[in-house]
């Protein structure tokens, strides 16, 4: 029961969440001169990107054993837009080498304000610290959301309402098919960090220009993981020079509860572990790092993500679900709104599991956006219909934006054309998406 009465606000489109994926979809259909109000938990835009600190645009680059070339994008659209806009800012690095692709580190600052920016330069309205919390319902068509705000409860009714919460949230409240990882088994959470007071240049002479570290760096975090004199369960670990001096950005841990078992953050146990077991590692492995590796004797934890980093939770059941075969293979869609160049990066155990999809691509259907059942919905993001390893290539950053920019158009279409988004070929968001410099062949 909330005594305070409720405030009604129409939209032609609602998104949930103001991750890479909504932020591209709230600006999207706006720009196509759609009224689009964007629902955001915390008091800024980034999502994963930045209240998780995972700190990376992956995933514009293809897959190589030729390195030495250099990098070759294929990822554009909305994604290089945004990119190019960071640049601009001075909020984004060249790109790094990350195994046999490449990488480029943000300035989570300058991510909120170019995310800003170009959401109130669209006319996009912005509602921060609110939570969706019920979802408005005729039959199994969706007409709005509940929302939570300080003020008090929100109506926000809609043509279309864009699920890109991450979690599925509006797709499980309104009881629609969605399932959770492999049997509900996930990909474990990280607490992503950043050291400052590092000697980046004598850090790269000893290890590499390669920001996935060397076996030497791994086998010296087993011996003294077993040796107990520090708690570092994950030996295998990245580590990126910033767009800040002395700055190193850190993907280390690998956070499991106290029974060691993996956690699913949908479980607002398991999110309460994390957190808390997260940081205790952040510790362990600064401490690790000052005592033991070159450039770091000086070095200090200077921030941990504002969430733990959350890789996998509940995903929608859509007309359409990319498999693990499609990722591999390299699979090419006639309806495809996204393309992927990403390794299938699965992080399960003590050891991250990458398989590289080399000089190629995959692409990703419109209708992994679109619930098997249920009407005036789309989905964007992580929570799209993607098989358990698929996803662990799907979910990264530069495909959020990709799949953000696809259902934005495709949520302008409905409007329009008063259609329901099943209705709508994918073959026509490709379209309108090349003429919108996506680039997909």
């Amino acid at each position: 029961m909330d005594a305070r009465g409720s405030t009604r606000l129409d939209s032609d489109v609602v998104v949930v969440g103001g991750g890479a994926a909504g932020v591209a979809a709230a600006v999207s259909a706006a720009r196509k001169g759609l009224s689009v109000t964007l629902i955001e938990r915390y008091g800024f835009c980034g999502g994963g990107a930045v209240a998780g600190l995972s700190g990376t645009v992956c995933g514009l680059y293809e897959a190589t054993n030729n390195v030495a070339a250099g990098p070759k994008q294929i990822v554009f659209g909305f994604a290089d837009e945004f990119c190019q806009r960071l640049a601009a800012k001075g909020g984004l690095g060249d790109p790094l080498l990350y195994g046999k692709t490449w990488a480029r580190v943000h300035d989570p600052i300058v991510w909120r304000e170019v995310a800003d920016a170009m959401l109130r330069e669209a006319g996009v309205n912005v509602i921060f610290h609110a939570h969706a919390q019920a979802v408005r319902l005729d039959g199994e068509k969706i007409e709005g959301i509940g929302v939570w705000t300080k003020q008090g409860p929100v109506d926000a009714r809609a043509k279309v309402v864009i699920d890109a919460s991450g979690d599925a949230d509006v797709v499980a409240m309104a009881g629609l098919p969605n399932f959770i990882g492999d049997n509900g088994s996930v990909q474990n959470p990280t607490m992503i960090f950043r050291m400052m007071g590092v000697d980046v240049e004598r850090f790269i002479g000893e290890y590499g220009v390669n920001t996935i570290m060397p076996e030497k760096v791994s086998a010296l975090i087993r011996a003294k993981h077993n040796a107990g004199d520090y708690r570092l369960p994950r030996a295998k670990i990245w580590l990126f020079p910033t767009t800040h001096p002395a700055e190193l950005l850190c993907n280390c841990t690998r956070v499991i509860g106290p029974d060691g078992r993996e956690l699913n953050t949908l479980f607002y146990q398991d999110f309460t572990d994390a957190e808390i077991e997260g940081r205790l590692q952040a510790r362990e492995y600064a401490r690790f790092f000052r005592d033991n590796l070159v450039g770091c004797e000086a070095a200090f934890l200077s921030d941990t993500g504002v969430q733990v980093g959350v890789r996998q939770t509940r995903q929608v059941s859509g007309v359409t679900r990319l498999s693990n075969a499609d990722v591999v293979r390299g699979a090419k869609f006639s309806d495809g709104v996204a393309v992927s160049p990403w390794p299938l990066e699965l992080h399960t155990g003590d050891k991250p599991r990458v398989e590289w999809l080399l000089n190629d691509y995959y692409e990703v259907p419109y209708g992994c956006f679109v619930p098997e059942r249920g009407e005036g919905l789309l989905v964007a993001g992580r929570c799209l219909s993607a098989e358990h390893e698929a996803v662990a290539s799907a979910r990264v950053t530069a495909q959020c934006f990709s799949y953000g920019h696809a259902i934005g158009l495709a949520a302008a279409v409905a409007v329009r054309e008063n259609l329901a988004p099943r209705a709508i070929d994918g073959k026509d968001v490709r379209t309108l998406l090349n003429a919108d410099g996506a680039q997909i062949d």
